[in-house]
This record gives structure tokens, sequence and C-alpha cells, in this order.
């Protein structure tokens, strides 16, 4: 034996190795032919050896399997119920799961391993033994949120890992609750702190892909007392620091998410292994639900990773692939999904035995001075703080990012002790009393509620997906449809639009890759996913053939849009569904005339496609469930929020945002600045103003929106503005960013204000009000509240919650309030109502409350009952 400690990569090759030669499908063909005559003899042996029936047969056993007898010797195991060695039963060892989460004693090429619960399968009868070698003895299940432990031990090694995996049976996904907590104790308690033979812990998940996906909300609001939260964070915290206090190494073996209080979990322990899967992704993304880390996050992150990075991971709740954590040093190994468990084993036993030891992560001296002197702290800060307040607007919007930064702070100041993670406990309490973390958690489970819909099944499976028209709009669609693996056709009426297409897309996935968030192998698979065709391709007809979605993106025009449902219906098969993505013209006027009009729904995305994250799912009164079943499916896999809504003009987003838009120019005919209508917005809470959004979207699609909702069924409520200076606008080519002239002049990414413009709409402006910016924010929000309250008077959308989703993801309406409907909650309807009566009475009978906003002002009843 050498002297010398075996390094970092001498441990990845010894593991590799004996993965290798541990592999079952290698074992099974190498002992296939001596399995069948084996196989009998074994079940007989291990029947005999159980009963204690046979002292020969009982030899026989002992010797052939050595590691078992040593194991006997120790005591550790009380039966030997079921036995599978991979050394003679192979019949046995191909049949049983990777995970051997049923079995009560396996040995895996000398590993022993067993479940705390073995006592339990000795009541098993012999018959259950031999009358099967695929089904191994299952052991009862003793915990709910808890596989039984199981424990691994080996020759020449001391002591045994203990395995925990988390398996939550009544949800997908593995989540910290309350009552895991508590049954975390329990467990840790009863089987693992008092067992002096434990050497290390591996906490592993169950589920094949998902460690733990964050804390249980409905936890958090079930406490009406958010001061009682310290105390049940308290408790957590104290049995991580049990965890701590037993002092064998604890390792984790991460495959799929771990996030948030998943997170937390693994940066108590000394040792994370993680799969190298697409699916695992590590992050603390408390901030977006309005918290923070609870568990010991803001002060458990930057010693591992650096203070700059923690600070980055937490304040944008930024989640790490495989190979970036393994780079800042917040997991120490990165395997192959099937290896995962197997390795961090390895690696429990080799940390305690002092084999493997743990790398000190090695900081260049500009991240030194910066990160571990006081003057570079103070300047990391500082800068933080800067980029926070242009980002979220102040605390007064988003007050989470300014509590984490106090959190990290704190910790450094108080870094002994005790008194950091108090701090922290107590901050987290109190932002989960405020209304901003109630709408941001309110979205958050208005979006995981709209996953899921009642339309029923497809009538035939999705597998081509159509895209009419190559410009921005049909290319982001089709971008996002190759992306999930569709074959996409994407059809233009010529060579040059479908380059134009092409070129958008591939910009798109080259920025994509240059970030590392896409491999070149998933590129070129993307890329091969997508046949360009045009009207001169003789095999466009045939393509089309076999399309089950066809989704349109052309100019808004209805007789054009009637036209291509004939010439689609000529060629599609009987059973594809043909999607309009119309942004306000209603469907049933386009499906009139059409020979398949159940096949025809609305399926309206928001530019620029590949980013907004809203679809809305439009069905005319004839639209068959199978219909809406497929454009939900499709949309929900390109990664949409898709809302249900009534087949009306402007379907929901746009309608709302018809009388916003009136009520912007009755503010420039009034005064108000295009520099003051932006910034009063954007104060607000939301993304960006009124003006940039126009030139977002395009002056000219803003305008032929605003008009035709003018000549719509809004009446009185699309009245007080005169949205006649965009259609003026769109005469001189200003149409927005896409001209690189609109409301403002764009020159690369900066953007002023377009001199032109600026003087053009003077002659707008009847008499400066001189407006403050409370007036202008309210009276621009008035006419966006009450129409969304309108839409659910009218059962344009079905409930608040799809009212708050689509304006939050369609619109950006400051995010923070949770949407229109309980920014109205937290607002108070009676006085939301007295502010609107108030400008009615001032400027018009445009900013008359509909009825039901009258009706919860006089009950008091909120539109959120939670």
């Amino acid at each position: 034996k050498t002297k010398n400690k075996p390094t970092h990569h001498d441990i990845k090759s010894q593991i590799s190795n004996r993965t290798n030669k541990q592999n079952p499908t290698i074992q099974m063909l190498t002992l296939k032919r001596s399995a069948a005559q084996n196989q009998r003899r074994w079940i007989t042996v291990a029947y005999r050896a159980q009963n204690g029936s046979n002292n020969r047969a009982a030899s026989a056993l002992a010797s052939s399997n050595p590691t078992f007898f040593s194991t006997r010797k120790q005591g550790d195991c009380s039966d030997i119920s079921s036995i599978h060695t991979t050394k003679s039963p192979a019949a046995f060892t191909t049949s049983v799961p990777r995970s051997s989460s049923n079995l009560n004693h396996v040995s895996n090429g000398g590993n022993i391993r067993y479940h705390s619960s073995m006592a339990a399968a000795t009541t098993s009868e012999p018959s259950e033994l031999s009358s099967s070698s695929s089904s191994p003895i299952e052991a009862p299940r003793k915990y709910h949120f808890f596989q039984n432990v199981e424990y691994v031990q080996r020759p020449n090694e001391q002591g045994k890992v203990a395995i925990i995996r988390f398996d939550n049976p009544d949800k997908a996904v593995n989540t910290i609750s309350f009552a895991m907590k508590d049954e975390a104790k329990l467990l840790w308690d009863s089987e693992i702190h008092n067992d002096t033979n434990i050497s290390a812990v591996v906490f592993s998940s169950g589920k094949p892909m998902g460690f733990i996906a964050g804390a249980d909300i409905g936890d958090i609001k079930s406490i009406e007392d958010k001061r009682e939260l310290t105390g049940i964070i308290e408790d957590g915290l104290k049995f991580f620091q049990k965890m701590k206090s037993k002092g064998v190494p604890l390792v984790c073996a991460i495959n799929g998410p771990a996030l948030g209080g998943g997170l937390e979990w693994a940066l108590w322990c000394d040792y994370r292994v993680c799969s190298d899967a697409a699916q695992t992704k590590l992050g603390l993304p408390e901030v977006k639900l309005g918290l923070l880390p609870g568990f010991g996050g803001t002060q458990n992150l930057h010693p591992l990773v650096g203070l700059q990075e923690a600070l980055g991971m937490m304040l944008q709740g930024k989640e790490v692939r495989a190979k970036k954590a393994k780079k800042i040093g917040l997991v120490d190994m990165v395997v192959a999904p099937q290896s995962v468990e197997k390795v961090a084993i390895d690696s429990a036993f080799a940390l305690a035995n002092k084999s493997l030891k743990i790398p000190k992560k090695k900081k260049s001296w500009m991240n030194w001075a910066l990160e571990d002197t006081s003057i570079g702290r103070n300047l990391i800060f500082k800068k933080t703080k800067e980029m926070v307040d242009k980002n979220t607007g102040g605390a007064q919007n988003y007050p989470s990012p300014y509590k984490i930064m106090d959190c990290v702070q704190h910790g450094l100041e108080h870094s002994s002790g005790d008194e950091k993670y108090k701090f922290e406990r107590e901050q987290f309490a109190q932002l989960a009393d405020t209304t901003q973390a109630k709408g941001l958690i309110g979205i958050f489970e208005g979006m995981t509620s709209l996953k899921k819909h009642n339309f029923g099944e497809t009538s035939q499976p999705i597998q081509n997906v159509a895209v009419l028209g190559a410009g921005l709009m049909g290319a982001g669609i089709a971008q996002v449809t190759a992306e999930k693996g569709y074959t996409t056709l994407l059809k233009d009426k010529d060579d040059a639009g479908i380059a134009r297409g092409e070129a958008y897309i591939q910009e798109n996935w080259g920025k994509k890759v240059k970030r590392k968030r896409m491999t070149k192998y998933q590129h070129n698979i993307n890329t091969s996913n997508i046949v360009p065709l045009t009207d001169d391709s003789v095999s466009w007809q045939k393509h089309f053939g076999q399309a089950d979605l066809v989704i349109e993106a052309v100019f808004e025009d209805l007789n054009l849009k009637r036209k291509i449902v004939a010439d689609m219906e000529a060629v599609t098969p009987s059973h594809c569904v043909f999607a309009t993505n119309t942004s306000a013209i209603p469907i049933c006027d386009i499906a009139e005339g059409a020979q398949r009009p159940e096949n025809i729904i609305g399926m309206h995305y928001f530019s620029p496609v590949p980013q907004m994250p809203l679809l809305e799912i439009i069905p005319h009164e004839g639209t068959a469930d199978h219909a809406k079943a497929a454009a939900c499916e499709v949309g929900t896999k390109q990664g949409k929020t898709c809302i249900a809504v009534k087949d009306v003009p402007g379907f929901y987003v746009n309608r709302c945002l018809g009388p916003f838009l009136v009520e912007v120019s009755a503010l420039i005919r009034d005064g108000a600045s295009l520099e003051a209508l932006d910034k009063a917005m954007k104060n607000f809470g939301m993304p960006v103003g009124p003006i940039t959004l126009a030139d977002e979207v395009g002056v000219d699609v803003t305008s032929k929106v605003a008009t035709f909702l003018s000549n719509a069924d809004l009446g009185v409520r699309m009245e007080g503005g005169d949205v006649s200076v965009m259609s003026n606008m769109i005469e001189k080519g200003w149409l927005g960013k896409k001209a690189g002239q609109g409301f403002y002049t764009y020159n690369g990414k900066k953007k002023t204000i377009n001199a032109d413009v600026k003087a053009y709409i003077q002659q707008y402006v009847k008499k400066d009000l001189g407006l403050k910016e409370e007036e202008i924010q309210n009276r621009i929000v008035s006419r966006f509240v009450n129409e969304a309250v309108k839409c659910l008077e009218d059962g344009i959308i079905a409930d608040p919650v799809v009212g708050d989703i689509g304006l939050v993801f369609g619109t950006g309406f400051a995010p923070f309030t949770g949407g229109p409907f309980r920014y109205l909650d937290a607002y108070g309807a009676d006085k939301y109502v007295g502010v609107m009566e108030g400008f009615a009475a001032e400027y018009g009978p445009q900013f008359e409350p509909c009825q039901l906003l009258k009706d919860h002002a006089a009950s008091g009843k909120k539109f959120h009952s939670d």
C-alpha cells in the first residue's frame, strides 16, 4: 500500500472502476450461462439457511458469501430473510431496481446493504421467498416522507454508511413541510444519532428525478400570526445543527432539482455529489416569492461559493446547472445520473476513513480583497444595493432583496454563535407577513394550478406542428416548438421570408450556446426539428398532410385568415387542429364557413414569443374539447402558462390594454410628458412604462389593437382620449423599436426620446394640468383594473386567479402586487371605488367603476379568499 493519500482525481477513478465492475447489466451478461442452473440451488440454500434446518446449507452459504458471515458476527443483521449476491444468483440481482429501496439485505460486489426494518421481514412465509426469484421481500414502510433507512457495509471499512432517501408518495416532488421536519427529527433520533456504528450519512431521493424542490408554501400560508414562524424555523435549524453534531461526514446525492429548502439542506452537509442531468439545478429562489432563505441559506452559501456569487444567486433567484455548480464550489463532484447515489456512498466511505480530503476553494487575490476585507465588502454591498435599487424600484416594492443583504451583512458581523441564524429567521417572518410576499406567492400558486386543464385528451398524439408565417411571431413560435422536440414545419411564401425566420431562430439559439444555456448538440437537434417550406416547395402539401396542429401567424386580416383555414383544411388530416394567433379578431368570425369549425381555436402568443410566458387559449362556442386539450398541451410543453378566455374582441389581455392605452393618450392631452408617463408606471412597479411598451410591441400593432377595440363593444370605456396619435406616427414610419424609431430613437442598446415625436405630440396637448405622479398612476391603473374586473363580471375569464396571471404575465402588471385582483384586495375595493368615482366626476364616465367592483365595495368581500 502506498502511504500517499489518494487525490480527488484518484477517488473519481476508483469510483468509476467500481461502478463498471458492479454494473448489473455487465454481470448479467457474464453470469447468464450459469444463472439458470444455479438459481434453484441458491433459493434452496437461502431458504434452509433462513430456517436453520440444514447446517450444511448454512455453511455453504457462509463460505460462498464471507461478507455475510462477518456481518453476522458483528450483529448488524438480526436475520437472513432475503439474501442476494451478485456473485452467483444473477437472476435475483438483475431483477432488482437500482435503488434497492425494497430490499432488506443485499450483498453487492462486497457491499452489505440492509434496511432498518429487517426484523419485520422475518414474518414472511418461506414459500414467498422460493416462489419467485424476481420479487424480493418488501419491508413495511416506517415513514411517510422517507423510505426506510438503508445501511451499507464493506469489508475492511470501519462502521457503516446510512442512506436516507426523501420520498413523499403523495407528491411528484419532495418538499420540506412542517410534518416532514418533525418526521426527520424522529428518524434521526431513533436510527442515526445514537448509533455509534454509523460512520457517515448519505441523503438521497427515492424519486426518479428530483432531490427537494423547496419548502411547502401551504404551510407558510397556514400560519395566521407569521411571528410563529420564527419558532418553527428555529426548531428546524436545531435539527440541522444536531445532524452536524454527530460528527460524521454528511453527503448529498443530488439528481434533479435542489431548490430553496432543498439546497439549504445540502448546504448543511459536508460533501455534495450531483448529476449532470439537464433537470439538475440548484438555487435559492425564495426572493421570487418575496421571501428569503430561512434555514441558514443566507449564512451557509457564501462560505462555499464566495460573497459575490452568493449574492447573485439569492438576489436574483438564479438556478445554476451542474457544471457551473462545480466550478463555483457549490458541489464537489458531478457524475452521470445513474451513478449519483453510488458515488455518494463511495465518497462517504472515503471521507469517513479520511482517504478523501475536501479541497479548499482557492481565491484570486482580487476576490480575497473584495470578499475578505471590510473595505472590499463595503464596496460589494454598495454596488449591489445600487443594482437592486435600479431593478426593483426600492424596498417599498420588493423588500426581500434588501432583507437578504441585511442578513448576509449581519452574519459577517456576527460570524460566531447562533445570532446570525436568529436574525435570519426574524427577517423571514417579517417578510412572510408582507403584501408583496402574499402577492408573489399567489402568482406562483396560480401558475402552478394552471399547468393542468380539464379538457380531457387530444384525439391524436401531437407530434407534428406546422407554423404559417416566418415573421417575428411565427419564427418565435417555431423556435419554442422545435426546442421541445416537435417536428416543426415552418412555412412562408418565399425563400426570403423563410431565411429571415431561420436567421432569427439561429441568432437566438446562438446566444444560448454562447451563454452555455444550450449545448451545441441540443442546438443541432433543435435545428433538425425545423422543416423550412415555401409556396414553391413541391413537398409542402405532403408534409402538411401529417400535421397534428397548425398555428397561423400571418397579418391581422379576417379574409386572409379565412382563406388560410380553407387552404389548410384541404391538405391536413381530419384530426388536425387549426390555431390562429390573432391578437383581437374573434375566433368565431375566423371559423365561419369552415368545414371543421370544431377544430378551430385561438392561441394568442405575446411578443417576443421566446421570452413572454403567457399564452391565451381562445375557443369559440363550437370548439371541441380535443382541440382545447391539444392547444393547452402544446402551449404548456412550449413553456407557456396557458389561460382559457372567452371569445370576445381583444380576448382578455388586449381588452384590458385598450382603456389603458386610451388613458395614456388622455394624459398626453393633459400635459404629461412621455418621460413622466414611463417613469410613473415604472415606479408603480411595471417592468416598462406605457410608452416603452408601445415601442416594444410595435406602434403599428398597438394602434391597430386600440383602434379595433374603439370600434368594438367596450362603449364608453374606450373614450376619454385620442389613439389617432399613433395612426399618424405609422404614416411617418415611426413603428417602434423594430424600425429603430418610435416614441424613442434606438441606437444599439441606448434609447432616447425621439425629438421629432416629442415635437409632433405637442399638437395633441390641450392644457398642461401639472399632474403629479400618483394621479398619473391612478388614472392609468384604474382603467386597467376596472376592465379586468369587468371581464370577470362578463365571464371572459373564469376566476381572479386567471385574471391576475393574465395581466402579470401578459403586460407585466406589477408582479409584487400579485395582479389586479390581489391589488384591489390589498387596496380595498371600497376605497378604490371612491378614487374612480372622483375621477369620473372630474374627467368623465369612462372612469365609472363596473358593477362587480361596486358590489365588492359595498359588501366588503374580497376577490381572493386566502
